[in-house]
């Protein structure tokens, strides 16, 4: 079998340098290029014709998610390349951004991966193969937050419920809520008053309602929020 080609990139010098030479020791993997900034590394992709892009989540420009913005790119451009980001985020909220516009060919594995040669490269075969990689730790984190998520009071709301809930926890008028969802105010009034029954507010007054509904929110929102339990879990 041809040896799996692979675009590197990293604004780190340090960090590009050391995964290239953890990867130079495999017979199986080809280091095609090695970039500094998306720029860069979409002119590899299309002069070098990788099967996988091993990319930082966070480069020049902006330093926020340029990783996971050209693995979206890349799926209309480039529908067969493999794309691994790599990251120092445990959240799961970046994984499931990466995943949003499909998890084949995909992997996201933290940092502290990258030193281990047998993890990198499984993460490496799994998406040119047109697998999915995902750090376990996000696993943990993912299934911890859905139990928490059924334990919360806020379970049995409705997404567009819980959309209106944030509202209210920001300090919103029903008039604002309309305007910032999109709905009628009637709508609103309906959805809140669904949300009081929900939370067994129905018989608070008014103005209590809207305060211990906040507070559930919060409440639950940071118990979602806490950090949960922790190679790569793959699926093909």
């Amino acid at each position: 079998m041809a040896a799996i080609r692979v675009v590197i990139a990293d604004d780190s010098l340090i960090a590009r340098e050391g995964i290239q030479q953890i990867l130079a020791t495999d017979p199986d993997i080809d280091v095609a290029a090695a970039c500094g900034d998306v720029d860069e590394l979409l002119a590899a992709v299309d002069a070098e014709r990788p099967d996988v892009v091993l990319t930082d989540i966070r480069m020049p420009p902006t330093q926020t998610d340029e990783g996971i913005r050209v693995a979206t790119q890349m799926r209309q451009t480039h529908p067969d390349l493999g794309v691994v980001v790599l990251s120092q985020y445990e959240e799961p909220v970046y994984a499931l951004a990466l995943l949003e516009s499909g998890s084949d060919r995909r992997g996201y594995l933290l940092k502290e991966r990258v030193h281990d040669r047998v993890q990198l490269r499984t993460a490496i075969e799994a998406v040119a193969q047109g697998g999915t990689v995902i750090d376990p730790k996000i696993v943990d984190a993912l299934v911890t937050g859905k139990a928490r998520m059924e334990r919360s009071p806020l379970a049995d709301l409705t997404p567009r419920e819980r959309e209106v809930l944030a509202e209210i926890a920001q300090g919103k008028s029903n008039t604002a809520i309309a305007e910032s969802l999109v709905l009628t105010k009637r709508a609103v009034e309906k959805h809140i008053n669904s949300i009081f029954l929900k939370l067994d507010l129905a018989f608070a007054d008014d103005v209590s309602k809207r305060v211990k509904a906040t507070l559930v929110y919060l409440s639950a929102a940071e118990a979602l929020a806490a950090p949960g339990p922790s190679g790569p879990s793959a699926t093909d």
